[in-house]
């Protein structure tokens, strides 16, 4: 079990003054058996005419405020006391890869139904020939469906290079896939595109990576990201999350926002503007663990 503390802002700053906006943000927690949260707070500056919290489609958390203060500046912060335990381990055997996938458009219970919405294509995890054929490397013949993603995974983070300035929010899976360049959201889409390809469900995970300091060395602080990692439907198992940035299967420094069919689904802060010219965002994350 370990605890955090979350501090994460964003500040949008205008050329010319915004006279409305209209957002929807999902920054606070998504409550699930291995994390708590024992508190949040969400602060908006101008303080919004309207704001209502409510939970999307999805079931995740989301606020909704309108700021009809004409302002040069908006900032949106939120502070979030986590506890989190270590997510249980995947099963040692799961069943063959094909056998999920056959049984997603057949089974009519409502699990594998919920889970089936999302075998499809979204706007930013299109299934496409070329990414059943690079997963497909992985997922042969009968293979165990959590062995056949683990490979998957540990390929992205192989063939792939962390690139921050590679990509930007808008950039094509198509392009990242052609470059072999990108970031979490990248790769996390990829990963999606080709689970997908196959006829197999799998989720965007928005959320915090609690990131440890070199050996010696201090904890900076503020220098934490948002993080995005996948989920993949795994029949009786489950849903698995799986970390193509890390090569890793998420665990207790993995902190869960939200999840959908991909970013636009979650994207922590998006809405419409009347005015304002060129902006400029600027992110703070700090994820501090507590009592290490």
């Amino acid at each position: 079990m370990t605890q955090f503390r979350i501090n994460h802002s964003t500040i949008y700053s205008y050329s010319d003054r915004v006279s409305l906006c209209h957002n929807v943000a999902h920054l606070r927690p998504r409550l699930c058996a291995w994390q708590t949260c024992e508190s949040t707070k969400l602060i908006v500056g101008p303080i919004p005419a309207v704001i209502v919290e409510r939970l999307d489609y999805f079931g995740n958390p989301a606020t909704y405020f309108t700021v009809q203060e004409p302002h040069a500046v908006l900032k949106i912060a939120v502070e979030h006391s986590f506890t989190r335990t270590v997510y249980p381990l995947p099963p040692g055997h799961s069943p063959p890869w094909e056998e999920i996938r056959d049984r997603l458009p057949r089974d009519r219970s409502f699990k594998w139904l919920d889970a089936y919405q999302f075998v499809f294509d979204s706007r930013y995890a299109a299934t496409a020939p070329t990414y059943a054929e690079y997963a497909a490397v992985s997922f042969t013949p009968g293979r165990p469906i959590i062995e056949a993603a683990q490979d998957l995974t540990r390929r992205i983070n192989t063939d792939f290079v962390y690139d921050p300035r590679a990509t930007t929010v808008a950039t094509p899976v198509s392009e990242v896939f052609d470059n072999r360049r990108g970031v979490c959201q990248d790769f996390a889409h990829l990963q999606l595109a080709c689970l997908r390809s196959l006829g197999l469900a799998a989720r965007y995970v928005s959320g915090y990576l609690s990131t440890l300091p070199p050996p010696g060395r201090a904890r900076l602080i503020g220098v934490d990201a948002t993080h995005a990692w996948l989920s993949l439907f795994c029949g009786d198992a489950g849903w698995i999350d799986f970390d193509p940035t890390n090569n890793l299967i998420p665990s207790d420094r993995h902190i869960l926002l939200a999840w959908g069919r991909d970013f636009d689904d979650v994207s922590p802060v998006k809405g419409v503007i009347l005015g304002g010219g060129q902006h400029s965002v600027s992110v703070y994350v700090d994820v501090e663990p507590i009592g290490i």
